[in-house]
């Protein structure tokens, strides 16, 4: 009970549970939203969804949103001329306040590959402290749905997985552990997904 405690959520305490939660991800048609999924509990009752081209439809915009459709969190990648000649693709996550993005909680570096083959993908909660450079890791293959998600402490977050004769790239599970806010693990999974080129990305006109 005491390791639960003391965790601190990332989007907020009401999406924490005093036990582990079994996500189930459904890849949704790309003429919704702009394609993205849908996260159902054990009862088949959805608790999250990926809209997956943003507020104005642009390419590297997600929104997550609860099971009442309400937006959470606004993800977005970076661009510009500094983040062209970064190491790293750079990702940031925003509360969404009265449907505009407000405060930065997370950032995610997804090394670009042609420049850092062997690069880990990590996240920062924000504010960040001066000493510490990252917060989680992932580990494993996403695009094979066989992937955890670590903290820095080595502790498992949340393991993506595939089960059952439908599994695969358009359904599969996350089992995320107690205590861990299940918001945030849905939006580093939407980012996953836009960076393996899979549901979240704009359809090709």
């Amino acid at each position: 009970m005491g390791a639960y405690a003391a965790l601190t959520p990332v989007v907020s305490k009401i999406f924490c549970s005093s036990s582990h939660a079994v996500l189930m991800v459904r890849r949704r048609p790309p003429t919704v939203n702009g394609g993205g999924f849908v996260v159902t509990d054990r009862d088949q009752r959805v608790v999250f969804s990926v809209d997956g081209c943003g507020i104005i439809g642009a390419s590297g915009q997600l929104i997550v949103r609860d099971g009442d459709g309400t937006a959470i969190l606004f993800i977005h990648k970076k661009g510009g001329v500094v983040q062209a000649l970064s190491i790293n693709n750079w990702w940031k996550g925003y509360l969404m306040d009265y449907g505009e993005p407000s405060k930065l909680v997370f950032s995610l570096q997804d090394p670009k590959p042609v420049l850092c083959m062997n690069g880990d993908v990590r996240v920062t909660v924000e504010p960040k402290g001066s000493k510490r450079h990252w917060d989680y890791e992932m580990i494993g293959s996403f695009s094979q749905r066989a992937c955890t998600v670590r903290s820095r402490a080595g502790h498992v977050v949340a393991q993506i997985g595939v089960k059952g004769m439908l599994a695969g790239k358009d359904f599969y599970h996350v089992v995320v552990q107690p205590g861990y806010d299940q918001a945030f693990v849905v939006g580093v999974v939407a980012i996953l997904d836009n960076i393996h080129g899979e549901s979240t990305r704009l359809p090709v006109r």
